[in-house]
């Protein structure tokens, strides 16, 4: 497989943590303990792509750990957390120019991770901190105010969170009477993946708890569906692990299936957006990438072990 690498000068004085595409791929943000986030603008070009400085957002008064654009439906919006315990969603009002339209501060720890739901869902964003929480914030637009929900979800610290699709497994096959899914995976300093899920009542209530892992887990990304008939979900962690989830029926148990052990501590999973390739970056600045066979087996097709692209 072909892989065609940009080298990114962000300018960030400090270590990078993050770093995000818009939905269209024209933008990107990075974050940096420099607790500034930057914004540039990705510029196609057949012989190679080349970037612009757009924006710097500055507010948060610690480092930042991660950024993720809101769906174009709801307009230029960028959620970001830090170790100053803050959420904070950005709009640009104007061309480059951003400004904060929200700031939540009931964490008491770190906030390490963040995701915006599937935009059938709305405007909600999920937060995921060090003091073991996840905070659920949906815009109401009746109101024109945020509204906050916490999960107390993990007992010592609570490291990532993903969303899952909003089609129920099979819904291309059969119809599903029960409307979207709203579901959420976390991972926490427990050692255990945990599945939540909203009941009519918009409560959050814990479906399943997974524990194969024996050291934090860094990270949880849930495969994009497309209603084919199975949930998969991949989770990485400081025991070197990374584990393919799946879940064959609706309310059925999670098979575990693990990779090879990789060398090092595993930070960050990421799918695809058919759900079909895991691309999986660790220590030493070492990125892999695998892809599922029509046997059901995880194979390695790519290797990436080199200085990186952003810095």
């Amino acid at each position: 497989m072909a892989t065609s690498l940009l080298s990114l000068e962000t300018n960030h004085d400090d270590m990078v943590h993050d770093v995000a595409f818009d939905f269209y791929g024209k933008r990107l943000a990075s974050c940096s303990s420099d607790r500034v986030i930057k914004v540039f603008e990705i510029i196609s070009n057949e012989e190679q792509p080349q970037y612009k400085h757009l924006a710097d957002l500055k507010g948060h008064g610690g480092p930042v750990w991660e950024i993720s654009w809101a769906h174009p439906k709801f307009g230029s919006l960028i959620a970001s957390c830090s170790y100053d315990r803050k959420v904070f969603v950005w709009k640009e009002i104007s061309p480059n120019q951003w400004n904060v339209i929200y700031q939540y501060a009931g964490h008491d720890l770190s906030v390490n991770s963040i995701a915006w739901a599937p935009h059938e869902l709305g405007l909600v964003l999920a937060a995921a901190s060090s003091d073991g929480s996840v905070s659920i914030h949906t815009f109401r637009e009746n109101t024109g105010q945020w509204e906050v929900k916490k999960i107390q979800a993990h007992q010592i610290g609570a490291n990532a969170i993903s969303w899952a699709p909003v089609l129920a497994p099979s819904s291309l096959i059969h119809s599903s009477p029960s409307g979207p899914v709203k579901r959420i995976v976390t991972g926490g300093c427990d050692n255990l993946v945990k599945i939540w899920r909203a009941n009519e009542a918009d409560e959050w209530v814990l479906e399943h708890s997974l524990e194969q892992h024996n050291d934090w887990v860094r990270d949880v990304a849930w495969a994009p569906s497309l209603g084919l008939p199975s949930n998969t979900i991949a989770s990485c962690s400081q025991d070197q692990t990374v584990i393919i989830w799946t879940q064959d029926e609706q309310n059925g148990a999670w098979t575990p299936k693990p990779l090879p052990k990789f060398s090092e501590v595993v930070w960050r999973v990421s799918w695809s957006i058919t759900g079909n390739i895991l691309c999986v970056s660790g220590g030493s600045d070492k990125v892999s990438i695998w892809k599922e066979s029509l046997d059901g087996n995880w194979a390695l097709t790519e290797s990436i072990d080199q200085t990186p692209a952003v810095h």
